[in-house]
């Protein structure tokens, strides 16, 4: 026996987290991830930088938080823009990727790390380790068509494949969110396991608030601003009661409070939580940990897609036609006229397959006997 394998035996085993820096939802539904990790008597070191970190440090105070370069991914103003944009910026993705490898690799030395957990992070994975992979998009899709979808899902299986699993928050049969999203008809050449949703939230007694409206901002800039300001030109002529979460948890800038519209920069998990139970609707943008949050607290919503963002734009509309949400556009988005769909429009909601706890003991053990 090895003076590592001893080393690890008689210490909890050290797993890092990493989420992908692409608005705060990887960040976000790591947290139930964290918690179970925590539940089982695993040590957890956290990565990344910016909104994540002040996230993820205020649900978690005393975790290690070690600094790692986002991708810092730029969108555009204009949804026509958006493709272009993003292809511009492949070159820059793909040194953040080989960076963040390298990275990896000194931080396994330094943190004598045991196991890794990468929330769409491709850099992450170590020839030594157990390594996780988290994705809801096994297929990726695009406004060019199927050539084009091809190509970037063999890209998309050659980065995944070299980790040592792969985790999708998602149902695995009959009612899933991400519908073809996460489901491929191309094999994988690494164990692929379905967990369930992954939310930081548990239904609860609390009483809903007639006529109360729960805004969540989210996203990459500049379009997150694009949308609160939408957002504030419409909701000073509503006669109801809402909440503003404007997604900036490391943001000074302040918009004031009224008696009946509050605005918040960020809010805790048990905060956000709350005010979520109390809405009547929540009006969002179609970004899937957001929706995970939504129907696992089964709450009336309507998503409008960030324009040109096709995985949202897919999302939004699958789920409006299983009923799960109201789908809305941007460009002609009218708060009294989507209430009064809303009101009109028949929300369904199923159960979810909850797996984690599962997967991670798996996990915990796959690192034991290497």
């Amino acid at each position: 026996m090895d003076q590592a394998f001893r080393e690890k035996k008689r210490r909890k085993l050290r797993i890092l987290v990493a989420p992908l820096d692409w608005g705060l939802g990887h960040a976000t539904r790591c947290i139930p991830i964290i918690r179970e990790l925590l539940k089982q008597d695993c040590e957890v070191l956290l990565a990344g930088e910016g909104a994540q970190e002040i996230l993820l440090k205020r649900e978690f105070p005393r975790l290690l938080f070690i600094p790692l370069c986002g991708y810092r991914i730029r969108y555009s103003k204009t949804s026509a823009g958006l493709a272009f944009q993003i292809l511009r910026q492949i070159p820059k993705i793909n040194k953040s990727i080989r960076l963040e490898h390298e990275w990896l690799k000194e931080a396994v030395k330094k943190y004598q790390l045991d196991g890794i957990i990468s929330d769409n992070r491709y850099g992450l994975y170590h020839d030594s380790l157990f390594c996780v992979f988290i994705t809801h998009q096994l297929r990726v899709k695009t406004n060019w068509g199927g050539w084009s979808e091809r190509i970037l899902r063999k890209m998309n299986f050659h980065y995944i494949e070299q980790f040592s699993e792969c985790w999708v928050p998602d149902n695995e049969t009959g009612n899933n969110l991400a519908g073809a999203l996460s489901h491929t008809d191309k094999k994988i050449r690494i164990p692929l396991h379905y967990i369930g949703w992954l939310s930081r939230f548990e239904k609860s007694e609390q009483e809903m608030k007639r006529g109360h409206l729960l805004f969540l901002l989210s996203g990459p800039e500049p379009q997150r601003t694009v949308f609160e300001n939408l957002i504030i030109d419409q909701i000073v002529r509503y006669n109801g009661s809402a909440t503003v979460v404007r997604g900036l948890p490391n943001d000074e800038s302040t918009i004031p409070s009224t008696h009946t519209i509050k605005f918040y920069n960020h809010l805790a998990a048990d905060e956000l939580g709350t005010e979520m139970e109390k809405a009547e609707y929540i009006i969002a943008r179609s970004g899937y940990s957001t929706i995970m949050d939504i129907v696992r607290l089964q709450k009336k919503s309507m998503l409008i897609p960030t324009p040109g963002q096709t995985e949202q734009e897919y999302l939004a509309r699958s789920l409006s036609e299983k009923k799960i949400t109201l789908s809305l556009m941007q460009k002609d988005f009218s708060l009294q006229v989507a209430i009064a769909k809303a009101k009109s429009f028949t929300y369904r909601f199923f159960e979810e397959e909850r797996k984690l706890s599962v997967v991670i003991s798996t996990f915990i053990r796959a690192i034991n006997k290497s």
